[in-house]
């Protein structure tokens, strides 16, 4: 055999042995990275459509949590992984939108090393204080942090957080004042929240609602622009003395670039079906959760029109990484 033909042959099984691999895939365990600690809405909700995944496709989805940076570690270990579906995460507008333009020095580009796979969940943020705050209302609290600037301190997921924005952009429409204590991740935040060492905190309504109903942080109103389903009652902040006020976290499936299409085809079609699980509509309806789904294409261009929107929160702010 001549070596043009040797050479032929083997281009042939490089190009071929990709699209095997695709179709067979998962063929062994796949890790899904969790950017921040568990009790969170990214740990939840990965444990949640990553064991639904392990049945569907009979391979276990292993869980590996892996804190810090806003989220900025676990998407480089995603980045910098083979790409071939085994590593993946359910990143938040954090890691995908906010922290290019928060972080002054990051060691992979998200909109070129994460490929969006599919959108998975949006949530409203629900501001709450600690009862030792005395505001019942928005209004109250701005009213109380005016009298008290810089002496309250609120809590968030992490710098770059949809938390922290929040936090940011209320703190710059209503000219008040507080100090910012990130943490790595919405448990440790609600953890400092009940025990009053923090008090304020734009709290995802997934990881907040246990909390709500056992009466231990007060909710004043929703970050969305419309109430909340599942909480009537409770006004958003822009009906609430900030006009155009929204500031909503979502989650969705990504992989590093370059990971065969037929597989994210397929992780896209098996999410999708999850999102339609009954229980999983059940349980994230009741947390309020909206359910997303779709095309690649649909989550890559949601992910397009809101970096520019967070890059301009955080300019106008102030907002940095601590």
């Amino acid at each position: 055999m001549t070596r043009s033909i040797i050479t032929a042959v083997l281009a042939a099984a490089a190009l071929w042995a990709p699209a095997v691999h695709a179709a067979d895939y998962p063929t062994k365990a796949v890790r899904m990275v969790i950017a921040f600690t568990p009790g969170g809405p990214s740990d939840i909700l990965s444990r949640l459509v990553g064991g639904k995944l392990g049945e569907r496709m009979g391979q276990p989805f292993v869980f590996d949590n892996r804190p810090g940076a806003g989220g900025n570690i676990a998407g480089e270990i995603v980045a910098t992984s083979p790409a071939d579906g085994y590593t993946l995460m359910i990143a938040n507008n954090a890691v995908l939108a906010a922290n290019a333009s928060l972080y002054k020095k990051m060691t992979f580009d998200p909109a070129k090393s994460l490929q969006p796979v599919v959108w998975v969940a949006s949530q409203p943020n629900i501001l709450v204080v600690h009862p030792s705050v005395p505001a019942k209302s928005v209004k109250e609290l701005v009213d109380y942090l005016k009298s008290r600037p810089g002496q309250l301190n609120y809590a968030s997921s992490g710098s770059g957080a949809a938390a922290h924005l929040a936090a940011e952009l209320f703190k710059s429409m209503t000219k008040t004042d507080m100090v910012h204590i990130p943490f790595k991740g919405a448990g440790p935040a609600l953890a400092e929240m009940l025990a009053g060492r923090t008090q304020v905190m734009f709290a995802t309504a997934l990881s907040v609602q246990p909390y709500l109903q056992a009466n231990r942080l007060r909710p004043l109103a929703v970050t969305t622009l419309k109430r909340m389903d599942s909480m009537p009652n409770l006004p958003t902040v822009a009906e609430s003395g900030a006009p155009g006020f929204e500031a909503s976290t979502w989650h969705g499936l990504v992989a590093v670039t370059g990971t065969p299409r037929a597989v994210t085809s397929r992780l896209n079609t098996e999410v999708n079906a999850v999102l339609k699980d009954p229980q999983v509509v059940k349980f994230l309806e009741s947390q309020g959760a909206i359910i997303e789904g779709g095309t690649p294409e649909k989550f890559a261009a949601h992910i397009k029109a809101e970096i520019p929107k967070w890059a301009k929160v955080i300019k106008d702010s102030g907002a940095r990484a601590d």
